[in-house]
């Protein structure tokens, strides 16, 4: 049994605060897969031998799990010996890693696969092998140095000159300034879900249910927890400037820093966060110090309060407190008028949405 039958939702809105003001031009996104292509980038010097087959695919219409059963079909392994980096859309043009545990097995003839893969395969749905290495170890979930994103927007409510100047000067002001680093809408499913499951977990927490919809079901939680923080910053005005008692992160790191109170390290502080050097943070809730103090303790506490079913879910799950920017600055962003349609290039480390740039310059994706 997977699923629960008592009703525990609770009272959600997705109408966090943005950033901009609204340009009131809508689009159309995904009009066909070849408008949202994504490719992963990694940093890794293989080793050239090992029992790790990686393999870089590129996939249409298809999703990243789907993907990772032919390849265990294939090679005949089972499919925990198939990893990838993360999930995929569907309904677009993807390239990523997978690695294969293939020990004292040989490469495996990567044409034959893609026979194998459109013999299995429905209509729509097609991948190509674009490079293969081997490696003495497995890919891990979330190794990933960035994933760039080429989109191409049609059908705008206003295709005239004065529409493609706004579109232009957003994306001028986004590539200086950034955009907040919400989770996207996806993370918490079909009519908030994830959520409402999230809470009868919480509420059962002996039910058994299997690890994978576990963990989708805490990180929805505790990704809510974050985007309604990060919010609420951006009603105060905070969500890119310091506020006493903050945790910033280096830009394109992890790694987390406390706030000072005397007046020269604080200055510095203020002219790093202006240089886009460094970002405020907000808390992936959980047990642990959550490293704030201060204003921004009184912030973050203020809104997790709001939510006593997540915040002491969270707990009793005994997950580790982790610290993400509220900020994102798009890498090398692009964007250029193709004919009526606007197209649009950027980078973004793993973990951030495509959608989040997008919900700051179009007002309703279609």
């Amino acid at each position: 049994m997977d699923s629960f039958s008592a009703d525990f939702s609770i009272d959600k809105d997705y109408s966090f605060q943005r950033v901009y003001q609204s340009l009131n031009i809508s689009a159309k996104l995904k009009s066909c897969p070849d408008d949202f292509i994504v490719e992963e980038n990694i940093v890794l010097e293989f080793s050239g031998d090992g029992e790790h087959c990686w393999v870089y695919i590129e996939k249409r219409g298809c999703n990243t799990d789907w993907v990772a059963q032919q390849l265990a079909k294939f090679c005949k392994v089972k499919k925990m010996a198939v990893a990838y980096a993360g999930l995929k859309d569907r309904h677009a043009v993807t390239s990523q890693w997978f690695s294969v545990q293939l020990p004292g097995k040989p490469t495996p003839d990567w044409n034959d696969f893609e026979t194998f893969f459109a013999g299995n395969a429905d209509e729509g749905e097609t991948i190509r092998v674009l490079q293969s290495f081997r490696h003495n170890r497995k890919l891990q979930r979330g190794a990933l140095k960035s994933n760039t994103f080429k989109l191409l927007l049609r059908d705008l409510s206003d295709s005239s000159d004065k529409t493609f100047e706004l579109l232009s000067q957003r994306c001028e002001e986004i590539a200086a300034a950034g955009v907040p680093n919400y989770f996207g809408e996806q993370r918490f499913g079909r009519g908030f879900n994830n959520l409402d499951q999230a809470a009868k977990l919480f509420a059962s927490p002996r039910f058994k249910i299997s690890k994978h919809k576990r963990s989708l079901y805490l990180s929805a939680a505790r990704s809510w927890l974050f985007n309604n923080i990060l919010s609420q910053r951006i009603a105060q005005g905070v969500w890119n400037k310091r506020l006493p008692g903050d945790v910033f992160m280096l830009d394109g790191k992890s790694a987390c820093f406390k706030d000072e109170l005397a007046d020269e390290v604080i200055a510095e502080t203020e002219r790093r966060l202006a240089a886009n050097e460094i970002h405020p943070t907000a808390i992936l809730w959980g047990e642990g110090d959550s490293m704030t103090s201060s204003q921004a303790a009184a912030l973050e506490s203020q809104v997790i309060e709001r939510f006593p079913v997540y915040r002491d879910g969270l707990i009793a799950a005994r997950l580790q407190a982790q610290r993400r920017a509220c900020r994102i600055i798009p890498g090398q962003l692009q964007c250029a008028r193709q004919g009526e349609n606007f197209a649009l290039s950027f980078s973004l480390p793993s973990g951030c949405y495509a959608t989040m740039v997008l919900a700051e310059i179009f007002s309703d994706l279609l």
